[in-house]
């Protein structure tokens, strides 16, 4: 049996049409037109003697053959885009300054920073997990080149929305609640001030149950030893939560809804260094995969 030797071209028009949810919308993006993409994805289907899309209503959707391939395209361009950089790259030096929420550090980290690293060896990247507020006055007195927070006001002028995520209401991975009807609602949350400790009071007082906060902490480790504890429930996105807990159904445990938040990369200039820019188009990729 002869080799199949994918085409890189074309996995990159088949991962960015799933990714943007058109394929016609992945043509404009690669400046491609739409019978070129959709030749593109004939001959990648070919290739692999399956069929990759099914009809889902008006679009399309993955067969169970296309959600391989995807996990395969997206390494293969992974690694074509990282050997690119590191040939290209590998003279840069100096040092890149990245803030992060807590939320992301495992989830991001070891991914984005290690490819990161491996392309551009002499670089120094220092990272800095903190709260929102604290990144946002990091990010505007310079001391920090990237940051990935919650979107808030004001909001810094050099920003890129990524995504809008659901807050929920989290407890153990049983889903038990560590309270009985008629209670008041045992809170498990940061120190304030807390995006999320606001929005859980504003939801609970508007909706007219009673709470009491039954733990704080410094650090989202100490939050959810105190949630898998059953000391109560907390706030946050679904975003990098421990495998160890779960979001719970706010209908089902009688809780109200919570609101949403977004989530953006900020940069403190509005040109980029090249080292800098690479770093921030890791990041967002990583996010988009999520």
């Amino acid at each position: 049996m002869s080799r199949i030797h994918f085409d890189l071209d074309v996995m990159r028009s088949f991962v960015t049409g799933i990714e943007l949810g058109s394929f016609a919308k992945a043509a404009g993006r690669l400046g491609r037109s739409t019978s070129a993409v959709s030749a593109q994805l004939k001959k990648l289907e070919d290739q692999a003697g399956t069929p990759l899309l099914r009809k889902a209503g008006r679009g399309m959707a993955l067969t169970e053959a296309g959600e391989v391939m995807l996990g395969y395209a997206r390494r293969l361009l992974e690694l074509n885009d990282e050997a690119a950089t590191a040939v290209h790259g590998v003279q840069l030096e100096g040092r890149v300054r990245l803030g992060l929420q807590e939320d992301f550090g495992e989830s991001l980290l070891p991914e984005v920073l290690g490819r990161f690293k491996r392309a551009h060896p002499k670089l120094r990247v220092e990272v800095h997990i903190a709260r929102n507020t604290v990144l946002m006055q990091s990010l505007e007195s310079g001391r920090l080149d990237l940051a990935l927070a919650w979107e808030t006001e004001p909001r810094p002028p050099y920003g890129q929305h990524v995504q809008i995520l659901p807050m929920c209401w989290v407890g153990t991975d049983t889903g038990q609640l560590p309270y009985e009807p008629g209670e008041p609602v045992p809170l498990v949350m940061l120190d304030a001030p807390c995006l999320m400790r606001t929005a859980a009071i504003d939801a609970l007082d508007r909706a007219g149950l009673a709470w009491r906060i039954a733990f704080t902490s410094a650090s989202l480790a100490g939050t959810w030893a105190a949630v898998k504890a059953g000391l109560g429930i907390s706030v946050r996105t679904p975003l990098g939560l421990p495998n160890d807990v779960r979001t719970l159904d706010a209908s089902v445990a009688n809780l109200p809804a919570l609101p949403k938040l977004g989530l953006a990369l900020y940069r403190s200039e509005a040109e980029l260094a090249p080292v800098v820019a690479r770093l921030a188009e890791l990041v967002l990729q990583r996010l988009q995969t999520t």
